[in-house]
């Protein structure tokens, strides 16, 4: 019993070795798409000044995730080849993605870097869904699957911290230089995973009863179909589905322009700015460690509650001034709730789940991501376009992205008093 609360037992120097690799493709999934979404405004403001241009561009990964996920995902679970139903959506989707994004630097036109940049999202999507989908099926115990998730979500962190640090430092020295560099760690990831899961994959196939399966893709709008009678029935999922979306939407809205902020809005140059993200990379980190903690004791929805509060006091600040040492000060808070909101969301959703509608949510899950991803650039984008020749003069307009970011933040909040409505009525149900 003092094992369980410590974490269960301890880990086999094998599964120590198989969590290690499991954590290689998350790592550097999460350093590409990082290094993409904060840094693709830099290359794209060469070839356009319209923000809202630029915020189309980057809503592309939203626009990926409200589909791609949804089909791969399904497919993955069905596909029989050889080598299982994952790993060929792990290859085929990394390494074309580890292409594009190598290329992104080196394209000369707007339109191109367009293309290839939407040519990334859509095969990083092809490899996401699949690869989080091979935790439950290499990892047999259920005593260590919470460890393999944090794992997981260490490489995450890591690689988004990475990304931040180091993204302005290189397109300080070559423009190309950033994204030449995540595709190389993505494809050297990929293959470095693939032959070192391939056995074990092979002897869990072996394992596995051959059913009914198939090549074909499935029928997104019967998944589609699955995912709205979900929402039409339950009103917390319906609650969640708009507050997770106003989350990422705030989140999407801030990666996609705080460059451009630091640099053409405060003056600051590209290295410096780097640095200042990465400082705040590491506070977002520690707030997602703390944050976890925080929400298994008090309760995840009271966290993010809080959270939200410390989120959208912190936007309201940069706002109404330029002051560099004010908003420092307001940039803490503004971290330490984006880190929660970042980590608590999937656990918010959890029991909200049907037991027998798992598959489903994380479908549901992806397109809910996928709307405010879409929302937040394009969004913010027109907020610039609208404010740089008045309102915002002195910033070139891009003061106007935390309007978005706060609205979204403070919108979300009745949805989260309606979810933590529904979880007290599913509480006093149960009691009965």
């Amino acid at each position: 019993m003092a094992e369980e609360q410590n974490g269960g037992r301890p880990l086999k120097r094998e599964e120590k070795v198989l969590l290690g690799i499991l954590g290689l493709p998350a790592f550097a999934l999460a350093f590409s798409i990082t290094m993409v979404s904060t840094y693709l405004s830099e290359v794209a403001r060469r070839y356009t000044h319209h923000t809202w241009l630029i915020g189309v561009i980057i809503g592309g990964e939203g626009v990926m995730a409200l589909w791609v996920p949804m089909i791969v995902g399904t497919w993955s679970d069905r596909l029989q080849t050889r080598i299982g139903g994952r790993l060929p959506f792990v290859i085929a989707g990394s390494i074309p993605a580890a292409v594009a994004m190598a290329l992104i630097g080196f394209v000369r036109s707007l339109g191109i870097v367009a293309i290839v940049a939407g040519v990334f999202f859509a095969f990083y999507f092809v490899a996401y869904e699949p690869y989080r989908a091979m935790y439950p099926d290499l990892i047999d115990e259920d005593e260590v699957s919470g460890r393999a998730q944090s794992t997981q979500a260490l490489g995450r962190g890591v690689g988004t911290g990475l990304a931040l640090l180091g993204g302005g430092l290189l397109l300080s020295i070559s423009r190309p230089l950033p994204f030449f560099v995540a595709g190389l760690v993505l494809l050297g990831a990929t293959v470095a995973f693939v032959l070192l899961t391939l056995k074990r994959v092979l002897d869990v196939q072996s394992r596995r009863p051959r059913g009914k399966g198939g090549r074909e893709p499935p029928n997104i709008s019967a998944i589609a179909g699955r995912v709205w009678k979900l929402m039409h029935e339950h009103t917390a999922l319906r609650a969640y589905f708009v507050a997770n979306a106003l989350w990422e939407m705030a989140l999407a809205a801030l990666k996609a322009f705080i460059v451009l902020y630091l640099t053409l809005g405060l003056h600051y140059s590209l290295a410096t700015a780097s640095l200042i993200i990465g400082g705040v990379a590491l506070v977002i980190l520690l707030g997602a460690v703390v944050s976890g903690k925080a929400g298994d004791r008090f309760g995840h929805l009271r966290v993010v509650r809080i959270a939200l509060w410390l989120y959208g006091v912190g936007y309201l600040v940069p706002i109404f001034t330029t002051s560099k040492p004010v908003i420092g000060a307001a940039v803490p808070f503004i971290a330490i709730g984006g880190g929660t909101l970042m980590t608590l969301a999937y656990a918010v959703l959890m029991p909200l789940m049907p037991e027998d509608q798992h598959g489903a949510l994380t479908g549901y899950y992806s397109m809910s991501r996928g709307v405010g991803i879409v929302l937040g650039p394009i969004l913010a984008g027109i907020a610039i376009e609208l404010t740089k020749s008045g309102v915002f003069t002195a910033t070139k307009g891009f003061q106007a992205m935390w309007i978005v970011c706060a609205v979204a933040a403070f919108a979300s909040m009745p949805f989260l008093i309606a979810l933590r409505r529904c979880s007290e009525d599913r509480e006093e149900l149960e009691r009965r």
